[in-house]
This record gives C-alpha cells, sequence and structure tokens, in this order.
C-alpha cells in the first residue's frame, strides 16, 4: 500500500471510528467494522481510485459491516435491537457522506470515552492509544514496559468493560472533562513519545502520530482554554518537534542533540511553545508537563550546545523528580546530573536505577551508561554497554547509532 495512503487511513481511521461509536453506541463492534472498513480500503482504492470523500466512505462500510455482523448473529439480537431502535434501517444500510456530522471530527470525543473513570487508569490509556491514536498492541506494550501478551489482554478487558457498563459516546460534560483530563492528556503523550521516536522499526519519527498528538492537544487547548497542564503538554509537543528536521542526516541516521544543525529548527514552533509555557508557568499551579516543556524550552534557546544552562535543567528535573514516579525522568535526571557535576555523580544516580524493574532492562539504562562511561575514560566498559543497548532497542536507527559509537571508540584504541 503507497505509504501516502496509509497515511490517509491512519489520520482519518480515529474520525471513522467516532462516527460510527457514536451511531452504534457499541464500541467494540465498531471497531471491529472499522478494522474491516480499513483492509477494504487498502484494497480496493488502490485499484479503484481514492473515492471523492474517504472518511465518508469508510464510514458507510463500516456501518454496512455492522448492520450485516448484527443481523446474521442470533446470539447477538440484543445489540440488534438496539441498533434498530436507533438508526433508521435506510442509514444502516448506506449513510449519507454529510449525516456524520457534516464532515465533524470525533476525535477529542472519542479520546475523553476511552478515558472513562469506570476503566483502570492503564487500561483507558492503552485503549485510547489503540483506538485513538493508531498504535500496534506490541508499540503500545513498549511504551508501557510491558510484554504484548499482557497489554493484549488489557485492552481486551478494556473493551469490555466498556460493553458491560454501557458507556456512552457523547460529547463529555465540563466536569466529565475535568474528571478524565488527566488520562487524555497522557494518552496524547504517549501517542507524541512513540510518533517522535519510534519504538520499533526503521525510521526514527512518525510523524502521522506526532503530528496527530499535536493536532488533537491543539483541539483539547480550544476545548479548555486556560489549563496551564494543556497549555505544557503543547508546548512540550512544539518545543520538541522543532527539532525534528535536525535528528537525522541524509540517509536517515539519528543525530544527537548536541551535534545537531541548530539552524533547521523550527523557530516558529520554539516561540508558539516557549509564549504557551511562559503563559501557563505565570499561572502558578505548575505541573510536570509544564515542567518538561521548559526543560525543552531551554535547550531550544541555547544558541549552542555548550551554551545549555544545565543547572537550570537539572533544578527542573529536580522538580519534576518530586512530581513523577516515572523511570525515564529518573533517567533524564541522571544526565543533567552528569553535566553538571560530572559522569561519576550521573553513574552513581544510574546505580541506583538498577533495582528498578520497570527500566532496568530498557536500553536507553545502557546507553546512557555507555556515553558516561566514556566521558569518565573507561573506553571498554562503554563499548560493552553501548553494543549491549544496541542488542536491546528494536529501533533499528537507534540500533545503527548505538553500533556506531561502539565501532568510533574500537577504531581509537590507541594500542
Amino acid at each position: 500500500m503507497p505509504e501516502d495512503l496509509r497515511t490517509l487511513l491512519r489520520e482519518i481511521a480515529p474520525q471513522v471510528l467516532g462516527a460510527v461509536t457514536r451511531r452504534f453506541r457499541d464500541f467494540a463492534a465498531a471497531e471491529d467494522a472499522v478494522q474491516e472498513a480499513l483492509l477494504a480500503a487498502a484494497t480496493q482504492w488502490p485499484r479503484d481510485g481514492l473515492p471523492e470523500n474517504p472518511r465518508a466512505w469508510l464510514i458507510r462500510v463500516a456501518a454496512r459491516r455492522l448492520t450485516d455482523q448484527v443481523r446474521a448473529e442470533a446470539a447477538r439480537r440484543h445489540r440488534e435491537a438496539i441498533v434498530v431502535s436507533l438508526v433508521p434501517p435506510e442509514e444502516q444500510i448506506a449513510l449519507a457522506p454529510d449525516e456524520d456530522g457534516a464532515g465533524r471530527d470525533d476525535s477529542l470525543d472519542l479520546l475523553f470515552m476511552c478515558c472513562h473513570p469506570a476503566l483502570s487508569p492503564s487500561s483507558a490509556i492503552a485503549l485510547t492509544l489503540r483506538a485513538v491514536g493508531g498504535l500496534t498492541t506490541l508499540e503500545i506494550a513498549r511504551a508501557f514496559l510491558v510484554p504484548e501478551a499482557t497489554m493484549a489482554q488489557r485492552i481486551s478487558r478494556a473493551k469490555q468493560s466498556i460493553q458491560a457498563s454501557g458507556i456512552a459516546f457523547q460529547e463529555p460534560t465540563k466536569e466529565e472533562r475535568a474528571e478524565r483530563l488527566g488520562a487524555v492528556l497522557h494518552v496524547l503523550y504517549l501517542i507524541f513519545s512513540e510518533g517522535y521516536t519510534a519504538s520499533s522499526g526503521p525510521a526514527l519519527v512518525r510523524t502521522d502520530l506526532s503530528g496527530e498528538a499535536i493536532r488533537l492537544a491543539r483541539m483539547l487547548h480550544r476545548l479548555v482554554p486556560g489549563e496551564s497542564e494543556v497549555e505544557g503538554l503543547l508546548a512540550l509537543m512544539l518545543l520538541t518537534d522543532a527539532r525534528r528536521e535536525a535528528r537525522t542526516g541524509p540517509t536517515g541516521e539519528l543525530i544527537a542533540l548536541d551535534q545537531q544543525d541548530r539552524s533547521l529548527w523550527d523557530r516558529s514552533a520554539i516561540e508558539e511553545g516557549v509564549e504557551l509555557v511562559s503563559t501557563a508557568l505565570s499561572r502558578g499551579s505548575i505541573g510536570p508537563y509544564q515542567l518538561q516543556a521548559a526543560i525543552a524550552a531551554v535547550h531550544d534557546e541555547a544558541a549552542t550546545a555548550e551554551e545549555t544552562d544545565w543547572p537550570q535543567i537539572l533544578a527542573l528535573y529536580g522538580l519534576l523528580i518530586q512530581m513523577s514516579d516515572n523511570p525515564m525522568v529518573a533517567l533524564n535526571h541522571a544526565v543533567a546530573l552528569a553535566m553538571v557535576h560530572g559522569p561519576v555523580a550521573g553513574l552513581a544516580r544510574l546505580d541506583e536505577l538498577a533495582g528498578d524493574r520497570r527500566i532496568s532492562e530498557h536500553f536507553r539504562v545502557d546507553a546512557v551508561r555507555a556515553h558516561l562511561l566514556e566521558r569518565k575514560g573507561d573506553r571498554e566498559a562503554a563499548i560493552a554497554h553501548y553494543r549491549r543497548a544496541a542488542a536491546r532497542t528494536t529501533s533499528l536507527t537507534e540500533r545503527s547509532y548505538l553500533l556506531m559509537q561502539a565501532a568510533r571508540l574500537e577504531e581509537s584504541d590507541p594500542g
């Protein structure tokens, strides 16, 4: 399937799922029907050409599949009764392109529905990443640092919970938005993170995911203006994504932050991000996303890598670590510590993470350790940890980068 078609399907899939769920009030069945419609599109569109309204085409096909399924399965007669009572028969067979809400984008409503408090926080986030973010079960498992089978069970239970509880797909009230906002922000952050640094595959960046996360964050910002953490998250995304063009070389190779050509950074995104986080911080209610955005702003505003204000970054991580029990934050804190107080201090901080099973086997721990060992002058140990990190990552781009670092050190052998 052509890449542009794959991107289009990924972009409109959450909107289609939202529209079908809104009509049929059955999330699990709607998801199955939308998946079938996407498969049909992947087969037919390259052969027959793109329909005039791809989104309406997918909704119509999914609605037909769902209706057929309901009618065919006697064991699901109760669902058929619901469908028939909710939707006129003629609409179940062929939904008019404009009858799904005149182009209404249900993505944000879908996001809030998946983050319903009837689901556990981890299940809600996993389900949303699947339904709204379009991540595979394996990608979600990696984001949560759990086995794929565990994540598959978690998503399945989340679907069953929605089915059993009768959670309605509708625009959330003000109170519901406030109740679910934390989970929604977490989901958007994970979608963006997977897009900015893909956990697997040949490409370092998946702009379909990072772009969708930014789009949804902008929608959320318009929905709840003045929410400091929403502003903080949007700022964090913009300030991070601003460096995207400089992160890879001509052949797609990874370029470390301190080696990047900063003239390639997106200055308009940096200005917007700095303004957002400055506004958010001025309100006085400081949260984790604002702090992370502030850290990103310090990096982005440094004219050169050498001019980076690492003491300020270390201080910000010190505040962040008090708010968050996130092992990745602790890992970044170790890096900042090493930049201010030297590699020995950073390595000692890494040793403290050795007992944290959530991260102890993650390749980034070995990658950071290798870098700090190199700075310390322990060449052989650094090579070993670069290779160990390369063996553990599933990202081909990051694996190549780590192996190149090991090879560089080997070639520098004075003996």
